[in-house]
Parts: structure tokens; C-alpha cells; sequence
């Protein structure tokens, strides 16, 4: 048997020659935010993006929670509330702009943009039907970071903010939908849906998606008889599975579409366009047609309407009556339960926040998250989105490209 040589064993020890165990350094990522929630000005926006418990859980994490007096008062949030929950209450709205990150619910308005400053972070909607070159120049110029969050995707390449509106949004329609029709001056006094000895509700549903899928949940849970209508076999198939259940479909034919409509108590518009406005489906001609004290409950308003009659609403004056038929026609229909929109809100930020603290800033957490990476469309005051740039004609540029070159 060989002998090991010594001197050898001695000189490789000390020259580090033998195997080691590797030693990494390791860093401190973590960053405290500095996180700041203005009151939401917009006309109708009752919501608010962070709830108090969510607060808490970012303070607890070492994170900084300012927001401007009386913020949550309209989801019916007390400021004691969120004081508790370790929030600091600020009076002016400019100190709340001061912060590293400003998450609020609608878009920016040009007095509020004056505010922002160049490296800070905005967590908001775009709401691009209502926008402008002159929107998006005014953002660029503050060198900001933009996050659209209706933009932001999961990882089943599914937007999980929108679809928590349109599920509220969907469910609520048809409560909506059964407190005029009961009404005996705006409908007929009829109680939605049925029992026995009783003809059932009938709703006609223009549009199987999420909003349509939640509104056929509900009008069925009070029993009422659904028809769906939408161009796409794909998502009435899909409706069918979801539902477990066979009901009544259609694509969009008009003699069809026509027929169902004479006998509606309740139309449901729920036809969404990923950019741009909703097609017109119902024209005013079928709406003539249809039963006295019938309900349309547009949510497709937000984009212009799927109903020739419609016309925008609010939440203080929500309906008129066209052809005998009532319309509600309001944008955001979340915004009429705002207590339960802003928990939705509250679950959706505050994960994203919290990861942002924990890869230690905005930058590495957008390079190591393609989901809320879609949703970015400001960069350092680069545009980053094609779409935007190509509708408003202004220069873009590839966020990847971008974020390789960022250091």
C-alpha cells in the first residue's frame, strides 16, 4: 500500500488544495418601503387599495404605511382603523406623495401627477378608453416607474385583479338586477328569480365570461332561467363545464338574440373588449321590443356599452328608463360594494408589496417576476407598452432591454 507523503498532506492544507466547503456571501436584500395611499378624488371611486389587516401585515415586516386622512372612510375604513393597524395618518395629501411607492385605485389626475418626482414607484390603473398622449407624456417626464395592475398577470397567464372585480361585478349585476325589478316604479314588482307554481325570472346574458359566468351563478342560485350568448364556442363551453351543468347558449345571432329578448325580465351586458370599445349588440330597435318593466344591467358601460341605449350613469342617479325599459348603466360597478372590492384589492397588493421589500426593491423583483413585469408600462419614464404607444403615437421601448441595462 502507497504511503501518503506528509509534507505533501501539510502543503495542500495550507494551500487550500483539498476539497472545501464553498463560501457565499450573503446579503442583506430586504428594503423597508415606504408606501403611500392618497384618498381617491375620482368621481365614484369609493375604494381603497389596502385594507387594515393588510397594513398590518406590512408594518409588522418592518414597512412603512402612510395614508391621507379619511381614505378608507367610503369603503367604511376608520382612520383609527388603520392607525391601529400601525398606518400613520397624514392630513396633506403632498406629504403622502412623498413616498417611495403611491398605490391607489383610479389613474393619476394632472394635479396629482405634479406631485409625483423622479424614482418613485405607481401602483394605479390605466383606464386607457379615458386617456391621452398628453396622460402619458406628463408621467414620462416625471421619470417614474408605472404599474398598471389591471395589466398584471399570474402564473396561469390570467389576470387575477380583473377577475376579482368582474366576479364582484357579475354577482353584483344581478342583485342590481332583482332590487328594480321588484321595484314597482321602476319595474313591475316582480320578485327575480321563481318558485313553485311560478314562471322563473328569465335573464339574458350577453357575454360568457367572468362576469358573465359569476352573473349566471347567481340568477340560477335565486331560479331564475339563464340563456348565454357569446361568439366564442370556446368560452360557452367553457361556461358549461364550470357550471357543471347544461343551460341554455348561443353565439350571437340576432333573430335568435331578438327572440330571447322578447321575453326577458333582465339583460346582463357583460361583453368585454381586451382594447377599446365594446361592439353594440342590442340595438335600440330590439329594445323596443322587449316586455315593459324589464331591466338592462350594462356592465360593459365601462367600455362604451354593448346596448345602442345605454348611456353612462352614476352611482347617485343610476338609471333611466328608454322604450319603458330601465337602464342602469354605471362604470365600476365594484365601486358600489366597496367595502368587499377593497379586501379584493388588499389581497392582491399586499403580496406584491411584501415582495418587493423582500427582493429588496422594484427593479429586482420586476426582474425576477414576469407577471407584474406585463403589468409595468413606465420604466425609469420609458414607455414600455406597444400598445400604448402604438394607439397614442408615442416612442417606446422593450422593458427587457431595458431592465439588462439597468444597474
Amino acid at each position: 500500500m502507497q504511503r501518503k507523503n506528509p509534507e505533501y498532506m501539510f502543503f495542500s492544507s495550507q494551500g487550500k488544495l483539498l476539497p472545501q466547503e464553498e463560501t457565499l456571501e450573503v446579503k442583506n436584500r430586504k428594503n423597508r418601503l415606504v408606501i403611500g395611499i392618497p384618498k381617491e378624488i375620482a368621481l365614484q371611486e369609493k375604494r381603497v387599495p389596502l385594507a387594515p389587516e393588510a397594513v398590518s401585515l406590512l408594518t409588522q415586516n418592518g414597512h412603512r404605511v402612510i395614508i391621507e386622512k379619511e381614505a378608507g372612510l367610503n369603503a367604511h375604513f376608520s382612520d383609527n382603523e388603520y392607525s391601529e393597524a400601525g398606518a400613520e395618518i397624514i392630513y396633506e395629501k403632498e406629504e403622502v406623495f412623498k413616498a417611495d411607492i403611491i398605490l391607489k385605485i383610479a389613474p393619476l389626475i394632472p394635479e396629482e401627477i405634479q406631485l409625483m418626482h423622479t424614482g418613485q414607484t405607481l401602483l394605479s390603473t390605466i383606464t386607457l378608453p379615458v386617456q391621452s398622449s398628453a396622460y402619458f407624456k406628463s408621467l414620462m417626464a416625471k421619470k417614474i416607474n408605472a404599474v398598471a395592475f389591471e395589466l398584471i398577470k399570474d402564473k396561469t397567464n390570467t389576470f387575477p385583479l380583473v377577475r376579482s372585480m368582474s366576479e364582484i361585478a357579475g354577482n353584483t349585476a344581478i342583485l342590481i338586477a332583482a332590487e328594480y325589478l321588484c321595484d314597482t316604479r321602476h319595474g313591475k314588482g316582480r320578485m327575480f328569480g321563481g318558485f313553485s307554481g311560478i314562471t322563473p325570472t328569465e335573464v339574458v346574458i350577453l357575454g360568457a365570461g367572468t362576469v358573465g359566468e359569476f352573473a349566471v351563478r347567481a340568477a340560477m342560485g335565486l331560479g331564475a332561467m339563464v340563456k348565454v350568448f357569446d361568439n366564442s364556442i370556446y368560452k360557452l363551453r367553457r361556461l358549461q363545464n364550470n357550471l357543471n351543468t347544461r343551460i341554455f347558449t348561443s353565439i350571437i345571432q340576432p333573430k335568435v338574440l331578438l327572440k330571447a329578448l322578447k321575453t326577458a325580465d333582465v339583460v346582463i351586458g357583460a361583453i368585454h373588449s381586451p382594447w377599446g370599445r365594446t361592439p353594440i349588440v342590442i340595438s335600440e330597435e330590439m329594445i323596443a321590443q322587449m316586455k315593459y318593466g324589464s331591466v338592462i344591467i350594462d356592465v360593459s358601460i365601462d367600455q362604451g356599452g354593448c346596448v345602442e341605449t345605454s348611456k353612462v350613469t352614476s352611482h347617485a342617479d343610476p338609471v333611466f328608463k328608454k322604450h319603458d325599459i330601465t337602464h342602469y348603466c354605471v362604470p365600476n360597478i365594484a365601486s358600489k360594494v366597496p367595502h368587499t372590492a377593497s379586501y379584493a384589492f388588499s389581497n392582491f397588493f399586499a403580496p406584491i408589496l411584501l415582495s418587493i421589500g423582500e427582493y429588496g426593491g422594484i427593479v429586482n423583483m420586476l426582474k425576477s417576476d414576469l407577471g407584474v413585469r406585463q403589468g409595468v408600462y413606465l420604466f425609469n419614464g420609458t414607455l414600455t407598452n406597444q400598445y400604448i404607444g402604438e394607439s397614442f403615437q408615442l416612442p417606446y421601448q422593450d422593458i427587457e432591454l431595458l431592465m439588462a441595462a439597468f444597474q
